[in-house]
């Protein structure tokens, strides 16, 4: 088969379809409970939202790293990864009912008034900066800048990785992808980290760590690496892809899985230790909610099943160059990815960690209409990037 005619199996097809599907019914309920509980809708809408915009975002930035690094791994995964950071127009469309929701998520849980009605003076007052900062325009400005730099950035690297496909022998083309995949890459950092401070710190205005944007850029690689993980062992199974998908690519992203996950976990270790060490009042708060009573059990399911559990599975050589069991891994860090940033949201809002039917269907919508989404952008190009110029060497026959 000629490698032109390499297209996403008809499987892809029922994706779509059964996405979309499952995603719109679940979307139908979350609104019948946005009527019937607006607060706790906004609430489960928030930590759904982040999950799939980290798919989103997590996506684009491995494809500015394979740009930057090379590598053979990065060619077989590039166009999943295009398409999956292409989302970010639905991740646009998806942001509105935060704007709408932000009464509910940015006021407050009672016990403590929020950056949105905060008091001018006396207990419970806003620094001056967070007063000029924390501002409903202020919100919607930036996060409307945060929205012009990612879709910029995946405009770019999806029209030249086109161009690339039409003029295969432009070096010039293939050197400026490279050299500005690094500046790309601290852009989308940058953002990401103002925005986890807008969007989801801020819910306690009073509370404040430097370190948290990286946390949710770490969280975001695992959970775009373990989806891609899934993406190509299911191609894997499938001819002719079961010919070039070979397992030294899932060993390779088994590998980033695992070292993603480390990442993650070093960075929430360290701003635990800081802020544990520094004992102060203003900055203990956040985990004197997590780490106790409910939640506390919620912090340890995260740590020995988000970290832990992973840790020592991914060791194994042959787990990850294995179909069957590093997609089941990476369905499992996607699901407690999920669960992390409910523990990271939810304890802003009440004493109880069980959830409501809410937290199972508003992230249910969320997911299916994202993965919808993401095999409808998959089938638009062929499935290999055929200006490439490694792609020959990428599917060759041999392995190791």
């Amino acid at each position: 088969m000629n490698v032109q005619e390499y297209r996403p199996p008809a499987s892809f097809d029922r994706v779509q379809s059964g996405g979309l599907l499952i995603g719109g019914i679940a979307l139908l309920l979350a609104i019948v409970g946005a009527f019937v509980s607006p607060a706790k809708f906004f609430q489960s809408y928030l930590f759904s939202y982040m999950l799939v915009l980290g798919l989103t975002l997590g996506s684009l930035g491995l494809l500015m790293m394979q740009h930057l690094t090379g590598g053979y791994w990065g060619v077989i995964i590039r166009r999943p990864l295009e398409a999956a950071s292409r989302n970010i127009w639905l991740m646009l469309l998806l942001f509105v009912p935060i704007v709408f929701g932000m009464k509910y998520l940015y006021s407050g849980n009672g016990e403590e008034l929020g950056w949105l009605n905060a008091p001018k003076e006396g207990e419970g007052i806003l620094s001056p900066f967070q007063q000029k900062y924390l501002t409903a325009p202020g919100f919607l400005v930036r996060a409307v800048i945060y929205f012009v730099i990612w879709i910029g950035l995946v405009w770019i690297f999806n029209m030249w990785s086109r161009q690339q496909d039409v003029n295969r022998d432009d070096r010039s083309l293939r050197r400026r992808i490279r050299l500005f995949s690094g500046p790309g890459i601290i852009l989308y950092v940058l953002a990401m980290t103002f925005a986890a401070i807008d969007w989801v710190m801020s819910i306690s205005p009073h509370w404040a760590s430097t370190i948290y944007g990286f946390i949710f850029v770490a969280g975001q690689l695992i959970a775009s690496t373990s989806f891609i993980i899934v993406v190509i062992s299911t191609l894997a199974k499938t001819a002719p892809y079961s010919g070039f998908i070979k397992t030294r690519y899932l060993h390779d992203l088994g590998k980033f899985l695992f070292a993603f996950n480390m990442l993650w976990a070093y960075f929430d270790f360290s701003q635990l230790l800081i802020i544990w060490s520094g004992n102060l009042p203003e900055e203990i708060s956040f985990y004197r909610t997590r780490l106790y009573g409910q939640w506390g059990i919620v912090a340890v399911i995260v740590l020995l099943f988000s970290f832990a559990l992973p840790f020592f599975v991914l060791l194994s050589r042959d787990v990850k160059r294995n179909p069957n069991l590093i997609s089941k891994v990476a369905i499992w860090m996607i699901v407690f990815r999920l669960v992390d940033l409910y523990w990271m949201t939810r304890p802003e809002f009440t004493h109880s960690a069980l959830p409501s039917w809410l937290d199972f269907v508003v992230p249910v919508a969320l997911i299916s209409l994202w993965v919808g989404f993401f095999a409808m952008n998959l089938k638009q190009q062929p499935l290999l990037p055929l200006g490439d110029p490694k792609l020959a060497e990428a599917i060759a026959s041999h392995e190791h």
